[in-house]
């Protein structure tokens, strides 16, 4: 795991605000000890969950989007470490891996123009050398026996994580994704916008369900597709349920798992399913924080629950005064999926 940038317990002792007659999991959260072995760790640690960061946008810009998604992490990190450790979350349950080094592909991507198409193949071909190392590290972790919680970049990283756990447990996974978009496009070179399509091409990816698209941003290529696999790609979308209430959120959730739940499975959330959420395809109409927090504890509370992957976050976009929500909300959603999670054994492969 060349590419990984370890997180120390300096690094959080710096973002951990210290208070008197309080318990932060920044002072209890794990981190691999300098001069340790990171897989060895990994294997004989007592956590149970893997932070790991991807602090990029690449994926994003291949796919006609607005950077600015390489900052969650940072956002992320900070506020999960002034969580407070109690009765209802232990924050010795997670170990903070680290983030994975793309300074010098960031760098890289600095000028390049996605409508010009040499450009935009210099764009895809580094989303492709991200997904060998994003799949090896989630390889590794899957491999320790640990469930990774994957924070930030695009939806590109869906790839990674797929084919990262898929090997590790020796056969193809299942994903639930919480989004406004299918990222199931047509296999033209990666982005963010086609890694299950990729992942499922390459037999990595079974079963897909997508919660909650917006139809107005699908299209009919697209849905066509999805039409022809539909015995393992399905869908609901977020105007039937919440705008002419033909079906009934709860119900259609119970509908998803029904699909998925038989082998490991993969929660994708995809943060510009949010209104107001900035990300690099914002939305003004989309399900509330409430039930996103919902669905994340519903699927976690399922032993073939694989990894949690947050990404699209850009808190870079946000107001100044209020870039820091991002990392709040991303906060909720982790300690949404371990206090549900938690009580389940893992899986042997």
């Amino acid at each position: 795991m060349e590419k990984l940038i370890p997180f120390t317990s300096n690094d959080l002792a710096k973002i951990t605000n210290h208070r008197s007659g309080e318990i932060k999991f920044g002072e209890k959260m794990l981190t691999i000890p300098k001069g340790t072995d990171a897989l060895s760790f990994l294997k004989t640690s007592d956590a149970k969950y893997v932070l790991f960061g991807i602090p990029e946008d690449i994926g994003v810009r291949a796919n006609y989007g607005k950077p600015g998604t390489a900052s969650a992490w940072d956002s992320a990190i900070q506020s999960i470490a002034n969580i407070q450790h109690n009765r209802f979350c232990k924050g010795y349950h997670i170990l903070i891996l680290g983030k994975l080094d793309v300074c010098e592909d960031m760098k890289a991507v600095k000028h390049l123009d996605f409508h010009n198409a040499n450009d935009r193949s210099k764009l895809s071909k580094l989303v492709e050398k991200i997904d060998k190392e994003v799949s090896h590290i989630i390889f590794n972790i899957v491999k320790s026996g640990k469930i990774p919680i994957i924070i930030g970049g695009g939806h590109n990283n869906s790839y990674g994580n797929i084919k990262g756990t898929a090997l590790a447990k020796g056969k193809s996974i299942n994903a639930i994704n919480f989004d406004a978009h299918s990222d199931f496009r047509i296999l033209e070179g990666r982005h963010s916008g086609n890694g299950f399509s990729y992942a499922y091409e390459e037999g990595f990816l079974k079963k897909y369900f997508i919660f909650g698209l917006h139809e107005n941003y699908t299209s009919k290529s697209v849905l066509d597709i999805i039409k022809k696999t539909n015995d393992r790609v399905r869908f609901n979308t977020y105007d039937c349920i919440k705008i002419r209430k033909e079906k009934d959120f709860n119900q259609e959730i119970i509908q998803a798992m029904g699909f998925i739940k038989n082998d490991s499975y993969g929660i994708e959330i995809d943060l510009d399913a949010i209104p107001n959420i900035a990300s690099s395809a914002m939305t003004l109409s989309g399900f509330s924080i409430e039930e996103l927090r919902q669905f994340v504890s519903y699927f976690a509370k399922n032993k073939n629950a694989s990894y949690l992957h947050i990404c699209e976050g850009a808190p870079d976009l946000s107001e100044e005064k209020s870039s820091h929500l991002i990392g709040k909300l991303i906060g909720y959603l982790v300690t949404d999926f371990v206090k549900s999670n938690n009580s389940i054994p893992l899986v042997e492969f």
